[in-house]
């Protein structure tokens, strides 16, 4: 028998079915799991996790159609390629299988050329899906590396990433842009991986040279994340989010409008927790201070207004200030 190319679930109440698909996949390479019940097979995907799971539409204890909604609702085998094999061919069961997530549909009995065909493409894709969820996982790894290389930081991206998604709700943003938030919270300082920690957590305020290599970090950041394409919707908050609205803001100056929506929702939070939270260089603040910061800034050109304000009363609503806090801003 060949070396395992593939691990395939093959879930079908007829044995005779579940034996040919073992015989004809395993004489090419793949580790088959079978199952004739439904409950029985999602059991089985969620523990082995396989490449690739071949469903039958009719089973007694729970049809196929239930028993893929489940994978697909579960976060652990959500990507995982459903075929369903059924003998069913009507266009109803087809839209039925394609509302629950199935991927592809075979006919019963089975054309057994074209079954090699569609698990090996399907393997293929799940191993490139693998990829870049390793990819993207190692991206985060690093971030939350960034994040512990300061002591004071505590957890600063997951409070960012909570402020700001709340926020950008308050504001009516779409749920690819709270999303984009969401991830900006824990990517948007990974660029730092790239400035030495004598500048990073420098206990005084920073040299110009010293400025200098920090301004850095959001290109860097851009350049780390922009080969992923998943992380396409959030890397304009990575580049820009220390933009201002007078264009005095970096790396590339940009102004008003054209800094991005998520990127100006997001610096109001981050420029708020910085201060209301220790750095290296000073104690945490108030944060009625921290507001009345935050509006001075506004003022002098750097924040959007509107997003400011509506900050404010967010925070104003919430346990963050005590009801003495609360009257004075």
């Amino acid at each position: 028998m060949a070396d395992c190319i593939g691990k395939v679930l093959a879930i079908d109440d007829d044995p005779a079915v579940l034996e040919t698909l073992a015989g004809t996949l395993g004489q090419l390479g793949y580790d088959v799991l079978q199952s004739t019940e439904g409950i029985e097979g999602y059991r089985l995907a969620v523990k082995h996790r396989p490449d690739v799971i071949l469903l039958d539409v009719v089973m007694p204890d729970a049809d196929g159609f239930e028993v893929c909604h489940m994978l697909k609702d579960n976060p652990d085998t959500a990507l995982i390629p459903v075929v369903f094999l059924t003998g069913h061919g009507s266009r109803e069961a087809r839209i039925n299988g394609l509302d629950v997530g199935a991927t592809d549909f075979l006919g019963k009995p089975s054309d057994l050329a074209e079954l090699e065909a569609r698990v090996r493409n399907l393997v293929a894709f799940r191993r490139l899906t693998l990829d870049f969820i390793s990819a993207e996982e190692m991206i985060f790894t690093f971030a939350k590396l960034m994040e512990a290389r300061d002591r004071d930081t505590g957890d600063h991206c997951a409070r960012l990433a909570e402020l700001s998604v709340e926020l950008g709700q308050r504001l009516g943003l779409v749920e690819d842009d709270l999303k984009a938030l969401n991830r900006g919270g824990y990517l948007h300082d990974i660029g730092k991986i790239g400035i030495p920690d004598a500048v990073l957590l420098k206990p005084a305020q920073l040299e110009p040279e010293d400025w200098a290599i920090v301004k850095r970090h959001p290109e860097i950041g851009y350049e780390i994340c922009r080969p992923m394409s998943s992380f396409e919707p959030v890397l304009p908050l990575i580049r820009h989010h220390h933009e201002r609205q007078d264009g005095s803001g970096y790396p590339d100056g940009l102004a008003g409008d054209r800094v991005p929506l998520i990127a100006r929702v997001f610096q109001v939070v981050d420029i708020f927790d910085s201060l209301v939270n220790t750095r290296p260089y000073r104690e945490a603040m108030p944060a009625t201070q921290a507001i009345e910061i935050l509006r001075d800034e506004t003022r002098r050109g750097y924040w959007d207004e509107v997003i400011v304000e509506e900050f404010v009363a967010m925070i104003s609503e919430s346990e963050q200030l005590s009801h003495a806090d609360a009257d004075a801003v």
